[in-house]
């Protein structure tokens, strides 16, 4: 029989959230557990065996798992070194995000099934670690849990996969917005992901309507747009930074995804928004 885990037991009054590091122990747990509170870990160091009710999944560093309450799972370390980061979130304080902002639902905690797992890569985990040693330091009260669960919230929303896009796939078109994946193109893309760029074209094609350089040009393009309208670098150092100096091939593609020109697009979403004409 699962035990329960109580969020009353956990959160002392006043507190929304509370994060435990654990490093677990690499014995098989005897049984599963599940809780009434919604629960966020990450793999911070080794690799950790996720018991489900149906399967076991290994995970490794940067992996995060989302668990709404009833989810009922266990935790195995495997080697000596499996370190894991777990927050205990008040269940009321994720349904006020959710009633808030409905563009998550559907997704993390607010999926339906099993629990959500995604990968972040070294830069995210990073980030991850950094916001979670501010919650460490603050109250741990409804304003401290919501300032880091809206920016991660927003990070991993911000571009979803349909559950059938292998998870290989779904992590190379993550990283593929860093600036150091991009500027290298398709190339970039496809070298992140281990395989053949003729199997890599297939799949996005398959799963995703887009070429890997479909795809790429249309993070490039977002990177310019934003860039244009939040500083002063010149247009041709925006193409360079993009991974593009052909400035004539540069144009092309802003045209085609904005409909004007990158020095048009300044003028109207810069210029004319701070000093109107």
């Amino acid at each position: 029989m699962a035990q329960t885990l109580h969020h009353a037991g956990i959160l002392t009054e006043g507190t929304q959230v509370r994060l435990t590091r654990a490093t677990l122990a690499p014995t098989r747990p005897k049984s599963l557990h599940d809780h009434d509170f919604y629960e966020l870990f990450w793999v911070q160091n080794g690799r950790v065996v996720h018991h489900l009710p149906d399967k076991t999944k290994t995970l490794n560093e940067g992996n995060v798992v989302f668990l709404r309450p009833g989810h009922k799972h266990a935790l195995q370390g495997r080697g000596e070194h499996a370190l894991v980061v777990s927050l205990c979130i008040h269940p009321a304080t994720v349904k006020a995000l959710a009633k808030r902002h409905p563009s998550v639902k559907g997704h993390l905690f607010w999926s339906t099934g099993a629990p959500v797992q995604i990968h972040m890569d070294i830069r995210q985990l990073a980030a991850l670690n950094h916001a979670a040693v501010q919650l460490e330091n603050s109250p741990c009260d409804t304003l401290a849990a919501e300032a880091f669960l809206l920016p991660l919230c927003a990070e991993l929303t911000a571009e979803t996969f349909a559950r059938d896009v292998p998870q290989w796939l779904t992590n190379a078109c993550t990283a593929a917005r860093s600036p150091d994946i991009f500027r290298d193109g398709s190339a970039g893309l496809v070298a992140i992901t281990g395989k053949a760029h003729p199997h890599v074209s297939r799949m996005m094609r398959k799963h995703l309507g887009q070429t890997p350089s479909d795809y790429v040009n249309n993070i490039r393009m977002q990177h310019a747009a934003r860039v244009l309208t939040t500083d002063n670098e010149a247009i041709s150092d925006i193409a360079a930074d993009c991974g593009i100096p052909n400035m004539s091939h540069f144009h092309k593609l802003f045209r085609k995804a904005y409909g004007i020109t990158p020095l048009q697009y300044r003028q109207k979403f810069q210029r004319q928004v701070v000093q109107p004409s």
